[in-house]
């Protein structure tokens, strides 16, 4: 007997609903890409000095150019050239793709010391309402935070809700590298929170790397908290297309591309995240081993064999997540395909146990973290299984030394 819920009716119902919801956000929220719009652009201003700009009598080569070109272009400069660059053009170095980790963090805690000083300035610029004050006395405080000693950033851009990277550990040493992608309402000042810690990217990052040594301490581990797209602003017609996946698609592919060494890459794709890693996965290179994606509302395929990636694919969803009450269909681009934990997908389903909810796969004690550690440092013969049925643990192999 055929299930109602899979009835030829109810999946127009579903298609029906789920167009009738966006119209209704569209009414509520508006076109939620313009909004949080500023009229400067800093980091197109300094790319565009650096393609004018010259370094011993030569010019400066493509800011786009392939990382492997740029990492060798800065290798053939001395340290004092290298520091030149850094102090003339630091938006620029600090978010290329090629250019030295090292480089990048020096040249974004400059970049950031100039935002910020932008910001206290706009505190008192009596041209800007009360709400406009408020909001550069945030962002003001949000850059002291991130200029905190021993921060490494990664990338940084200050224009609009910014964008921003983070890295825990050493990119250079790692024998593995976890990357955090975050979904709706991430920018630069929900980049880090002191209340709900681990729903923000900085406080996934932190726990995750923390569970990662205690499941392996032997295991050399870096995660990047990666903040590095422009994500959708609330429930909008944004989160209900792949707009916003496809333009983060690019930036994380460029962002693995650049990453120094060979390690193994794991991706760890929450809400949204889920849908940059699935437009993304077909155009990652083959050391991303991992794609894990927890309260999915799609990865804009019907089955994951059509991400057309070698990794192996995890999904997770706790059972009071209120993702799973999206339609999980995709309509005029409209919705974002199949449910990641549905039998049919053929993803490996983990627990997720204790998360509670849509933000808390991340919450230390979970077997959501623990399952997400155990990926990150390759222990795959440990993982926790939402359902013991074989598909799970099929063909996998590696144990982490404890």
């Amino acid at each position: 007997m055929t299930s109602f819920d899979t009835t030829p009716q109810l999946n127009v119902w579903r298609a029906l609903l789920a167009l009738a919801v966006v119209f209704v956000m569209l009414a509520t929220t508006g076109w939620t890409a313009l909004r949080n719009q500023r009229g400067d652009a800093p980091l197109q201003a300094s790319l565009s000095a650096w393609e004018h700009g010259r370094i011993g009598g030569y010019r400066l080569p493509d800011p786009q150019s392939r990382p492997t070109k740029l990492a060798r272009f800065f290798s053939s400069l001395t340290e004092r050239d290298r520091a030149s660059l850094v102090r003339k053009y630091p938006l620029a170095v600090g978010n290329m793709n090629g250019a030295p980790v090292e480089l990048r963090y020096r040249a974004n805690r400059i970049a950031l010391g100039q935002a910020r000083e932008v910001e206290r300035e706009r505190m008192h610029d009596n041209r800007l309402t009360q709400s406009g004050k408020h909001e550069a006395s945030r962002r003001m405080h949000r850059f002291e935070d991130l200029l905190e000693k021993g921060r490494r950033i990664l990338a940084f851009d200050p224009e609009g809700s910014g964008r921003v990277a983070e890295v825990f550990g050493d990119l250079h040493e790692a024998d593995r590298v976890s990357v955090v992608v975050p979904g709706v309402d991430t920018d630069l000042l929900t980049f880090q929170r002191t209340r709900r810690k681990y729903s923000a990217p900085v406080g996934m990052a932190e726990s995750l790397y923390a569970a990662e040594r205690a499941a392996s301490p032997s295991t050399r581990t870096a995660v990047i908290a990666w903040a590095d797209y422009t994500a959708p602003s609330g429930l909008g017609i944004d989160s209900a297309t792949a707009m916003r996946a496809k333009e983060g698609a690019v930036r994380l592919n460029s962002l693995v591309r650049a990453l120094p060494g060979g390690s193994p890459v794991s991706l760890f794709c929450h809400s949204y995240g889920s849908v940059v890693c699935g437009v993304a996965a077909h155009s990652l290179p083959d050391r991303v081993s991992d794609i894990a994606v927890a309260g999915s509302p799609g990865m804009r395929v019907e089955k994951a064999a059509q991400l057309q990636t070698t990794a192996r694919v995890w999904a997770m969803r706790d059972a009071d997540d209120w993702i799973q009450d999206v339609p999980y269909l995709e309509v005029g681009g409209l919705g974002h395909g199949a449910d990641p934990v549905s039998s049919g997908f053929g993803a490996r389903v983990l627990s997720a146990q204790g998360a509670k909810g849509h933000a808390g796969y991340f919450e230390p004690g979970t077997a959501s973290l623990m399952n997400f550690a155990e990926i990150g440092v390759g222990a795959y013969r440990s993982v926790h299984c939402a359902h013991e049925d074989g598909v799970c643990r099929t063909g996998l192999s590696g144990t982490a030394a404890a």
